[in-house]
């Protein structure tokens, strides 16, 4: 181990030093969660000289440069990728970037191999940005077409960014200045846009969202957040909706109503248009006649209610059983949700057996479910 090193192990070994360095650590962390979740217009001008330097270290000239509204206007303009000819190339330019890319990373990860985890409990600041980053990222890529080739997120690659971001100005790492110089360029990337798919020629920018519907997660740290509502507009009208965390379309959020959530076949997205309008209000407008309630033996103090559902709007002669989650969520409440069965099912603890592979009498004698 460097002197340096064992310094800085001395140094978080102090509490009062320890703590005042997780202070400055969170500060940073929160910094590149502003960025990465920044609703206003890219800083084009930073964004288009990072990347032609960029371009530069694997050898390419400064590209033309394509901004668009949204990522899905991006996807639609990149160049199809040019195939490598053989195992030793011609490689695309894009996996030549990829893999200067990568080998930076490598770099930075080995220099700091050893370093203290300012976040044990909580796997570092990587891990923290990246549980936040990956459903934005994820949900973006669920509304695009497939084969969109290799792409970067901008802004929301800030967790590889602020974990390094941190060593450097928490706990003093140092790296090669080239090093250093590369990793300033893609830290200048992720704070100036949104998506971005670099071509041989061309590289096609999406500017960043406009918008962002987010909200705490329950019973978790106060920096831990979920998608919910609009959750992330784009400056040309391009959305994408969840609800709670649960990826829907966009009438779920926008206009849910009886008829639409009976065409619905997806059990979750239904589940969330129905929590959104109420149970009752769903129940009331449905028309559902109760067919049956009985007290729910696995789980106290709750009940199974068995409804009529009219064929003429589901399609099918079914009935919902309407029960309660055995298990809490994080706030402490525990969700109501649905199920089809089928229609010969009239006494609820039968139908909530089947929807466990039970019959009413084994499920009756649950002493808790989940």
């Amino acid at each position: 181990m460097s002197a340096r090193r064992r310094r800085t192990s001395r140094h978080v070994a102090d509490p009062a030093r320890a703590l005042d360095l997780w202070l400055t650590a969170v500060d940073i962390r929160t910094e590149w969660q502003g960025h990465a979740l920044r609703a206003e217009p890219a800083d084009r001008e930073a964004a288009e000289r990072a990347i032609t330097s960029l371009y530069a270290l694997a050898g390419r000239p400064k590209p033309r440069f394509d901004w668009t509204g949204s990522p899905a206007i991006a996807a639609s303009l990149v160049p199809p990728t040019v195939n490598a000819l053989s195992a030793d190339g011609p490689w695309p330019f894009e996996s030549e970037l990829a893999t200067l890319g990568s080998a930076l990373r490598d770099r930075l990860d080995h220099g700091i191999r050893g370093a203290p985890n300012l976040w044990p409990e909580r796997g570092g600041v990587r891990t923290v940005l990246r549980a936040q980053l990956e459903p934005i990222t994820r949900r973006i890529r669920s509304e695009l077409r497939d084969g969109l080739g290799l792409h970067w997120y901008g802004q929301q690659e800030a967790d590889w960014i602020a974990h390094h971001d941190v060593h450097r100005r928490v706990l003093g790492a140092r790296h090669d200045p080239e090093d250093e110089a590369q990793f300033e360029l893609w830290a200048t990337v992720a704070r100036s846009c949104g998506w971005w798919w670099p071509r041989e020629d061309v590289c096609v920018i999406a500017e960043r969202p406009s918008a962002f519907g987010t909200e705490p997660v329950p019973g978790t740290f106060d920096d831990e957040i979920r998608l919910h509502g609009k959750a992330i507009e784009f400056p040309d009208g391009w959305s994408v909706y969840a609800w709670h965390g649960t990826p829907v379309p966009g009438w779920v959020v926008e206009a849910p109503t009886v008829d639409r959530i009976a065409a619905e076949r997806n059990v979750e997205v239904r589940r969330c248009a129905i929590e959104h309008i109420g149970w009752a209000a769903f129940i009331d407008g449905a028309s559902l006649r109760l067919a049956g309630q009985s007290a729910d033996p696995g789980n106290p103090d709750s009940a199974l209610l068995l409804y009529d559902l009219p064929s003429d709007v589901w399609g099918v002669h079914t009935r919902l059983l309407l029960a309660v989650n055995g298990s809490f969520e994080r706030d402490g409440t525990r969700r109501r949700y649905g199920l089809l069965v089928p229609s010969h099912f009239d006494n609820p603890i039968d139908a909530a057996g089947w929807t466990y592979g039970l019959s009413g009498a084994q499920y009756a004698q649950l002493r808790r479910r989940t």
